[in-house]
């Protein structure tokens, strides 16, 4: 085979690559990177508002404040109890702050790794 174009307009089936193939791929990268930080600012958003509603004493019936407790309860399983304080704004801060915390810490430091690679 040769390298001549067969049809004007078309890639030969014999042609490697362009370089459109490396430009796509890091785009996939970015955007799978900017996903994994979104979903990480999310989460600790959400934990950082229950803290916040916790502290300014929201109203637990409320239908907002029903959702960010639980989806909160739902992100903190793994650290529910792990301070026991006497005070309950104190343990509220550490049992939400500390998962908050990590999810930053992991969901930013993969999106760095994603994009240097």
């Amino acid at each position: 085979m040769s390298n001549i174009d067969p049809v004007h307009g078309y890639q030969a089936y014999s042609e490697p690559p362009g370089p459109d193939r490396p430009v796509r791929r890091r785009a996939t990268t970015r955007r799978t990177a900017l996903t994994i930080c979104t979903i990480a600012d999310v989460a600790a958003g959400l934990l950082g508002l229950w803290i916040l509603l916790f502290l300014l004493d929201a109203n637990r019936s409320n239908v907002f404040v029903e959702f960010v407790r639980g989806t909160a309860n739902w992100l903190s399983w793994w650290s529910q109890d792990i301070f026991t304080m006497d005070t309950e704004g104190l343990r509220v801060i550490l049992n939400y702050g500390l998962p908050a915390v990590i999810y930053l810490l992991i969901g930013h430091g993969i999106a760095a790794r994603l994009n240097r690679a």
